[in-house]
């Protein structure tokens, strides 16, 4: 390999992408557009949503739990006069979660003799939107425990050392939570780790395939191909600027993210750049091949956009994998960015290092050399 035409190739790939103004802006506004929409408006926490509630007991107590739930920014309470009146805003759409507070809460909340069942309070949720309405009951259940937990704790009178409780039992709640590695359940930290993983893989794709392609058409590329470069240069000398601003864009995204989410890596940041750069690279050699195999840009939109589905369902990118069939989470295991968004979550969420990501790691290189064979290769046999 030369150096020399090594450096003239790069040269020229940089000059033309640099001065191109359409294929700059989509570089820059895409991948900072899919970060604050995946972010802000995409994102699965719970945030605001309406909750409907029917006080049937109206006592000091049930009305604490109200205004209990009131203070969190999670769910904006709003009464019903009836049961009825709850379940007809649910159907309709007016409210995404309610809930029914019997009217004997305050008594069984107080103690309960042998034989009576505890206090109850209903839960009822729109579970239309699956994803939302798990999260909504996940957190209207620990927020209703948590804050009668509270109630009971305030109203309750301290025992004396040794005497045992007096009456029935007391009904209170005792909740023990560990969210380890995201406390506040924050769902813009998940979306905006994952996020990298989808620009990086859907973009560099489609942008490598569809401006090879267009060279093609032109002849440009036949031309470098009875150059004396080799087909190693020109691989290299075609994805090395692209994989320059597509670097930048990553920093961008994580300045961006921090400015206007704060959301910054809890692990080390370059960290994660040097691994997001190398698996740019991974994902250029694949838009190589789509260009490679594909006679019209059209075609290689075409393969990018029916790559890019999988990508999205099966990649843990929007989904978790552990929920999916085993069969479908080995073929996930064969997608690059399958490791990559784990990595990310990995560096994000958890703040994990080199050491503990060796497996995921070694995947992504595994990945890389295979596609970056392949991409030569086939270079060669359109030689």
């Amino acid at each position: 390999m030369s150096w020399r035409r090594l450096r003239t190739l790069l040269q020229r790939e940089a000059r033309a992408t640099y001065r191109d103004p359409f294929t700059m802006t989509i570089l820059v506004a895409v991948p900072v557009g899919a970060l604050l929409v995946f972010g802000f408006i995409l994102s699965i926490e719970v945030h605001g949503l309406r909750l409907g509630v029917h006080d049937a007991n109206g006592s000091a107590a049930s009305r604490r739990l109200v205004a209990e739930l009131a203070a969190q920014d999670t769910f904006r309470p709003e009464p019903f006069a009836t049961r009825e009146a709850l379940d007809r805003a649910l159907v309709s759409g007016g409210i995404s979660a309610g809930i029914v507070i019997p009217p004997d809460f305050d008594r069984r909340l107080q103690g309960a003799g042998p034989g009576e069942a505890a206090a109850e309070i209903r839960v009822l949720y729109d579970a239309g939107e699956a994803v939302l309405a798990g999260n909504a009951e996940a957190f209207l259940r620990g927020l209703v425990a948590s804050s009668v937990a509270r109630i009971v704790a305030r109203d309750a009178p301290a025992p004396e050392l040794g005497a045992a409780p007096a009456g029935g039992s007391p009904r209170g709640v005792e909740v023990v939570t560990r969210a380890l590695f995201n406390p506040t359940l924050d769902g813009t930290r998940f979306m905006v780790a994952g996020t990298f993983g989808f620009v990086l893989s859907f973009l560099t794709t489609l942008i490598t395939a569809v401006s090879i392609v267009n060279e093609r058409l032109q002849g440009t590329f036949e031309q470098l191909q009875v150059t004396p470069a080799t087909s190693l240069e020109i691989f290299l000398g075609k994805i090395l600027p692209l994989g320059a601003v597509f670097a930048a864009d990553v920093f961008l995204m994580m300045v961006v993210a921090w400015l206007v989410m704060g959301v910054w890596p809890a692990g080390s940041a370059l960290f994660f750049l040097a691994v997001s750069s190398f698996y740019v690279l991974t994902s250029l050699s694949l838009g190589l091949i789509f260009s490679a195999t594909s006679e019209t840009a059209a075609e290689a939109v075409q393969k990018t956009v029916l790559f890019s589905i999988p990508l999205v369902q099966l990649s843990g990118f929007a989904f978790p994998t552990r929920n999916m069939p085993a069969a479908v989470m080995w073929l996930a295991e064969i997608f690059p960015a399958t490791h990559y968004i784990r990595i990310s979550r990995a560096i994000y969420l958890r703040a994990e290092g080199p050491l503990t990501l060796l497996p995921e790691l070694g995947a992504l290189f595994v990945f890389a050399a295979v596609l970056i064979g392949i991409a030569l290769r086939v270079m060669d046999q359109r030689a």
